[in-house]
């Protein structure tokens, strides 16, 4: 009988982060400083990173240690389950092969632990006693609100207005973990009281969250500022989960035809996609990786490919990534978590120079295909990783059409335990 999961023990968990800066056929743009517009130098980062990960943004080291702290604690769920999703292949009645990394086995409940557990030691290790964050659908902030607990940091969270009033029990998880939140744009900074000024109805955005939490970081000595996306070395630290696939799928000898990640600021889809793309880089495979994004926010498939601001006020070097816009404000779509107006630097880049294909679905479709992963693998799957469903979904029906038997992965980055109020709204017609 074929598999249905493949697991690994412990001991075979990587010891090491892929850093894809060392194999691409070009280095990335550099960061610009937001004052002069010229590439920004590492200290002038220090106000709000540790020098640990400003290290780390910057290198050019194919690998990177993981610290042993950093494995204690990954070893709560890593490494993490992969299914063959047998029961949607039969219910599809597709030849391909569904495969699916589980990063939902995590404590809070997704993949952002991988960056969070990381990030908070960095800080710890280097005195901050404080993080500042923000949150779209408030995985990243459970995420962060956990790691400040183990590494004993304070850690205020501004989660995003619409997800903050969607999402309520997201809210409860970071408290109970002792995390502080609030909505964002909040009357808690100056740019938060002057966005509820202007726009008093506004549903708050992730460039607007992300320029709180920095306002707040540079306000405070003690304090630094934690991103749960988009950076070089929160990216690096997803690469687990990639490493992890290459082995899993090795124990039953296959390899992927294409591999899918639902794609915000890129970090899941970097963290299963990059070790894939080394071996295309290196002439070994030509395994496909898709970005895919919502059509309410499709900053890979409709934006501009040109240096902008990671924040709405302004406030943080400017990347080149694709764009659309940092005065962007998305709709209040369910897939909070995906809103956010540009991409990883990195994720930008494969997609600029073809090595990555991005797609974008809208959000009823992505609900379809989320109810049938339910009901055929059993699993509830955030809003947010329901996109590379859809995607992986549509790759096995065109395979049914051509006949094809092609091996398909994909991301399920996260459980939708807490977003059961957007599935109420789906069987009730009330998504738009």
């Amino acid at each position: 009988m074929e598999q249905t999961k493949i697991i690994l023990d412990e001991n075979e968990m990587p010891k090491k982060w892929y850093n894809v800066l060392a194999d691409l056929p070009s280095p990335i743009d550099p960061p610009l400083d937001p004052r002069t517009w010229q590439p920004i130098s590492p200290d002038a980062l220090e106000p709000i990173f540790p020098k640990a990960l400003i290290m780390q943004e910057m290198s050019s080291d194919r690998y990177i240690d993981i610290p042993e702290e950093v494995l204690d604690v990954y070893r709560l769920w890593r490494p993490s389950p992969l299914f063959r999703a047998h029961q949607l292949e039969k219910v599809l009645k597709t030849p391909a092969k569904i495969y699916y990394k589980y990063e939902g086995v995590s404590p809070a409940g997704s993949h952002k632990t991988n960056t969070s557990i990381a990030q908070a030691y960095y800080n710890m290790k280097e005195g901050t006693e404080r993080l500042t964050t923000e949150t779209g659908a408030g995985q990243w902030g459970s995420a962060l609100s956990l790691a400040c607990n183990y590494f004993d940091l304070e850690c205020k969270v501004y989660m995003v207005r619409s997800s903050f009033y969607q999402k309520p029990y997201r809210k409860s998880l970071m408290t109970l973990w002792g995390g502080h939140v609030v909505p964002s744009p909040s009357p808690d900074t100056e740019f938060g009281r002057k966005i509820l000024q202007e726009q008093p109805d506004t549903p708050g955005s992730l460039g607007i969250a992300i320029s709180e939490a920095v306002e707040d970081a540079v306000a405070h000595e003690n304090t630094k500022y934690s991103l749960g996306s988009v950076l070089n070395h929160v990216v690096l630290h997803q690469t687990v989960i990639g490493a992890e696939c290459k082995q899993q799928l090795a124990q039953v000898e296959e390899y992927p035809d294409v591999v899918i990640g639902c794609c915000g600021g890129g970090s899941n889809l970097g963290g299963i996609g990059l070790e894939f793309i080394k071996d295309r880089l290196e002439g070994k495979h030509s395994a496909r990786v898709v970005a895919v994004e919502p059509s309410a926010c499709p900053s890979l498939t409709k934006g501009e490919y040109r240096y902008d601001f990671g924040d709405t006020a302004e406030m943080t070097p400017l990347l080149k990534m694709y764009t659309l816009g940092h005065k962007h404000v998305p709709p209040a779509i369910h897939a909070g978590g995906l809103r956010y107006h540009g991409d990883s630097p990195i994720i930008s880049k494969l997609c600029a120079e073809g090595l990555m294909e991005a797609v974008s679905y809208d959000q009823q479709e992505v609900f379809d295909a989320a109810v049938q992963f339910a009901r055929t693998e059993g699993i509830v799957p955030a809003p947010e990783s329901s996109h590379a469903i859809r995607c992986a979904i549509d790759e096995a029906l065109a395979a049914k059409q051509t006949g094809e038997e092609k091996t398909i992965l994909f991301n399920l980055s996260g459980h939708g335990h807490f977003d059961m109020a957007s599935y109420d709204k789906y069987f009730s017609g009330e998504l738009v």
